[in-house]
């Protein structure tokens, strides 16, 4: 080996050392600014799944910073080739890949005689939509058809930032009025016991595509039986409740994450994240109303006691709210529907976790439901962390929370 390629081969192992140095050093900087209360089960496992996401969001922002690729296309490469594991279908299940006018889904039939016609589920995987896929929740799928004899269409929306509002929803929308129009004739399936649901901003899409037909009262089409929202992401106008303060840390969804996926549904805007974290992009003659959808008192003494500071009334600015305004509507923050939107909606199967950002989005819209005698259930998970559905069945990165989340559901879902 002559000189000049020993220097080439110390000096690429010193970039690599380098590299891997800064990484490790602003994933302990990410780590330390964490907070995993006791009150999680296995919380070891989830500082470690932690210290994984957060390495491989600082490699996919590094190589964006580089030009090398965007990092939520590294982000999705990633969580595809090594975070995802599709097992064998199991006896007693058919699944099948297939298009509902031109939308991707996959489609989860239980093989089991039936007494009569099958109810069905349609399922929006959550994933900020941004990372969402049906590979995330495939499991999951597998695990409602089989347990409650239903067959579970799994949709594969469009992203953003590529697709942004209302390019997801109205993929939504496309997959579940052709499941309805088709299910008796092709999949024996009773349209009239056809329920909507997701998790994160998969439930979202699920209550926004519920206020959407109900607002639209087109009387042929038949309209889904219940909606199924696991932690639901329900409102963008503020970002200071209490769930919000007291798990601002806890992984896998920070505070400031939520209003990055918001933001990136919307128009990509980060410069506006921190404006709309203080909530200066919600006008004056809104706040009465917000506030009393919104308002802390709303909420179980219980999810106070953890510590709660009223948050200052932030000065608005208009800029701000005319650069997200869309995030303000109904299809974006279902939980602002006027009461008229949300008294049409159908029966509703509401999962809250303690230990979640999202956890009072959840609650405010169950109240909001319950004070026009809607039929709601609700389900909340003391030890429960956002995200956990989707390790459920994955080996070592199982919690023992995401095993009752699904048994909530499957409960539920035995009954439409």
């Amino acid at each position: 080996m002559d000189i000049g390629t020993a220097i080439l081969i110390i000096g690429f192992a010193a970039l690599v050392a380098a590299f891997l140095l800064l990484v490790i050093g602003l994933v302990y900087s990410e780590l330390m600014n964490s907070d995993i209360p006791r009150g999680v089960a296995n919380r070891w496992k989830l500082h470690m799944v932690h210290g994984l996401f957060v390495g491989i969001a600082i490699v996919g922002r590094i190589l964006h910073r580089l030009g090398v690729c965007h990092q939520i296309s590294f982000l999705r490469w990633f969580v595809a080739c090594f975070l995802t594991r599709l097992n064998p279908v199991p006896a007693g299940l058919r699944v099948k890949d297939m298009k509902f006018s031109d939308v991707p889904v996959r489609v989860y039939e239980p093989t089991t005689v039936c007494d009569g016609l099958r109810r069905g589920l349609v399922y929006f995987p959550g994933g900020g939509w941004v990372l969402g896929n049906i590979d995330s929740v495939d499991e999951v799928c597998r695990h409602i058809a089989k347990e409650t004899n239903t067959t579970v269409v799994s949709v594969r929306y469009r992203l953003a930032p590529e697709h942004r509002y209302p390019a997801p929803l109205d993929d939504c929308e496309a997959a579940t009025c052709h499941f309805l129009s088709v299910a008796e004739a092709e999949f024996s399936v009773d349209p009239c016991r056809v329920a909507v649901g997701g998790d994160s901003t998969g439930a979202n899409l699920a209550a926004a595509l519920c206020q959407r037909l109900a607002r639209r009262e087109i009387g042929h089409l038949l309209f889904p039986c219940a909606q199924v929202l696991i932690y639901p992401a329900l409102q963008m106008a503020d970002f200071n409740l209490p769930s919000y303060q007291q798990n601002h840390a806890v992984p896998i969804l920070f505070r400031g994450r939520m209003a990055f996926y918001f933001l990136q549904y919307l128009n990509g805007d980060m410069s506006l994240c921190q404006d709309v974290l203080e909530g200066i992009h919600v006008p004056n003659e809104l706040k009465p109303q917000y506030e009393e959808w919104l308002s802390p008192s709303n909420l179980p003494a219980g999810f106070l006691a953890r510590g709660y500071e009223k948050h200052p009334t932030p000065e608005y600015d208009g800029q701000v709210y005319h650069a997200m305004k869309d995030g303000l509507e109904h299809e974006v923050s279902p939980l602002l529907a006027e009461d008229a939107d949300i008294q049409k909606t159908p029966p509703t199967f509401i999962l809250t976790c303690e230990y979640d950002v999202l956890r009072d989005d959840g609650y405010l819209y169950r109240k909001r439901l319950l004070d026009l005698e809607k039929d709601v259930t609700w389900r909340h998970l003391a030890g429960g962390f956002h995200g956990m559905i989707n390790f459920f069945n994955h080996c070592w990165l199982g919690f023992p929370s995401a095993v009752q989340a699904l048994d909530c559901v499957v409960d539920y879902i035995k009954q439409l």
